[in-house]
């Protein structure tokens, strides 16, 4: 049957077809479904799983949240609660408390109407969810949920390191410990974040940690805790940043997140300031031995990291304020806030960087003492039966004839049955749908008509399964989606609100290709040079630069003739892009 007839065809009934939420099951099925592929017997094994595994982003479908309640602080109990609020509405919560009635008692006073919440009865120490929970992977990329279990970086909170083996059992699902020699890995949740695609980010707390004088009696190479990293979650590529000098629990997670497989949210102080000079260069770094999992160059968008509201920085002995450590959970993004003067600017950015999500922005002044905010106290838990989507969305293009090919990766443990492209010029018009090919081995494509110069383009992807679910992607489509641009004249400045990007030259180049940029305020800038695939071919990084114009000159005299790609990125979240061509 073609896909297209399993959904309607016109607006209305394609605007009808919400955002699946993830539907949890209840312990008493997932007790009656013990045994069975996606609910088994709750086994704790140290070995690492016998197939290959793929650990779930933070971005891809949820079945549930969870967070610890218990006496570490009763003045934290207000933003738990807030947590519970909004995240039942998105998925559902498993409250990790030591007396559920004291909980419930609580919310209720708090006006809390508890909907979608699993009260698990299991003792812990502290309220840090996301550095000692599991960790979701999945056999094959999408069979068999199972969680991952780290030895906790804590040694005075052993309740806290057998919450993920006692949830597991709760669930009835799988958990791999890395527990016992030689596979003993100490890590911790706040200090890790991948792409879903076999890539993760830590700091080299992880090396640290887990080296002779680590303080773990461990005695691990690099090569050792990629091996685990590797057999155990599926983490191919594993980049290590340096730590920052002023961030005393050394978590990448304060200054920086993936908000999916291309976008990189970093954390940013005045030039000079705090951990900014370690941050900028573990950006360079990253930017410069790196590309996301389609082989393109990071988006990097930058957010301020304020300073405490007397003017204190962490280097002056301030706590370490952040934007970066927030939650995403299906649909919706739960995001800290300090105080007005940064926070207007960090709610423009979130909003702009997240369309279609449903985004809170919740007091973090109480917990930001003990450095950690809203990421650092939930972890997110995938969903059973995943449909995993993955698609290098469109980039803006001076291309006018022929079609834009949109592809994508689609799988699922039941098989897939079907795919499709939602795609418009004009939202408010409504979606034209458009069956994907099937391709083979799981690849899928399906083409958009060309476009006349000053064309927006909307689009989304939607897939189903055998087993009778949907998703799309992004997540939030049609609320939020993927777009793309068709250009203008070679010829035509590209301008932003901070940077006037002219017109390379000349056209075509031969053997040098003059750049130049108009600032309208000082900031750091990166010229890239790519080919149409976007694979970086050379990068110029010019630190602090004052307002006025400036030139610089890429060598491309041994470069083939035909179409590239120039890219500039300033320190304020400014991407432009040009097309430029070499001649021989």
């Amino acid at each position: 049957m073609r896909f297209y007839t399993l959904f309607a065809l016109c607006l209305a009934t394609a605007c009808a077809l919400a955002q699946e939420q993830p539907n949890p099951m209840t312990l008493l099925q997932k007790q009656q479904a013990a045994g069975s592929q996606l609910y088994r017997n709750g086994i704790v094994t140290t070995n690492p799983p016998a197939a290959s595994v793929r650990t779930a982003a933070q971005w891809e479908e949820m079945q549930g949240v969870l967070v610890a309640w218990n006496n570490y602080d009763s003045n934290l109990y207000p933003l738990l609660a807030q947590i519970v609020n909004y995240a039942q509405h998105a998925a559902t919560v498993y409250i990790v408390c030591n007396d559920s009635n004291s909980v419930k008692s609580y919310l209720t006073g708090s006006n809390v109407i508890v909907t979608n919440a699993a009260f698990v009865q299991i003792p812990s120490n502290s309220i840090w969810a996301r550095d000692f929970g599991p960790n979701t992977v999945y056999e094959n990329e999408v069979n068999n949920l199972s969680l991952v279990d780290w030895k906790y970086n804590r040694a005075t909170r052993p309740k806290d390191d057998s919450v993920p083996r006692k949830l597991g059992a709760y669930m009835g699902l799988d958990v791999y410990s890395t527990l016992a020699a030689p596979n003993r890995l100490v890590h911790t949740g706040g200090n890790f974040m991948c792409d879903g695609h076999g890539t993760a980010f830590s700091s080299k707390l992880v090396l640290n940690e887990n080296g002779t004088g680590g303080g773990w009696n461990q005695n691990m190479s690099e090569a050792d805790v990629d091996s685990v990293m590797r057999r155990y979650m599926g983490i191919n590529r594993y980049i290590k940043m340096d730590t920052l000098p002023y961030d005393g629990i050394h978590h990448i997670d304060m200054h920086i997140k993936l908000l999916d497989e291309e976008t990189l949210l970093v954390g940013q102080y005045p030039t000079g300031v705090a951990d900014g000079p370690q941050i900028e260069a573990n950006l360079q770094y990253v930017s410069n031995n790196f590309q996301d999992c389609y082989g393109r160059p990071y988006k990097i968008i930058r957010i301020p990291q304020p300073p405490m509201q007397n003017g204190s920085w962490p280097s002056d002995g301030g706590d370490y304020l952040t934007y970066t450590n927030a939650l995403i959970l299906n649909n919706l993004v739960l995001v800290p806030s300090y105080y007005m003067q940064y926070d207007t600017t960090a709610q423009r950015i979130w909003r702009d960087a997240m369309p279609g999500y449903e985004i809170h922005f919740l007091d973090c002044n109480d917990i930001i003492q003990y450095s950690g905010a809203i990421h650092c106290i939930t972890h997110e838990i995938g969903v059973s039966d995943p449909i995993f989507i993955s698609h290098a969305h469109l980039l803006d293009t001076w291309q006018t004839t022929g079609t834009y090919a949109v592809d994508a990766y689609v799988n699922t443990a039941s098989g897939v049955n079907g795919a499709a492209l939602h795609w418009t010029v004009d939202t408010t018009a409504g979606y034209s749908v458009v069956d994907m090919d099937d391709l083979g081995n799981g690849n899928y494509e399906a083409l958009i008509p060309a476009q006349v110069p000053g064309t927006h383009v909307f689009y989304y992807l939607e897939a189903g399964s055998n087993s009778g679910r949907t998703a799309r992607k992004p997540l939030v489509a049609p609320a939020g989606v993927y777009t793309f641009k068709v250009l203008e004249a070679l010829d035509a400045s590209v301008a932003s609100d901070d940077v006037q990007f002219f017109q390379p030259y000349p056209v075509p180049a031969n053997d040098r290709l003059n750049v130049s940029f108009y600032l309208k305020k000082a900031s750091a800038v990166q010229l890239t040079l790519t080919d149409i695939a976007g694979h970086k071919l050379q990068t110029i990084a010019l630190d602090r630069l004052e307002r006025g114009v400036h030139q610089y000159g890429f060598d491309v005299a041994a470069l083939p003739a035909g179409n590239y790609l120039l890219r500039l990125n300033d320190d304020n979240g400014t991407a432009l892009v040009k097309q430029i061509s070499v001649a021989r």
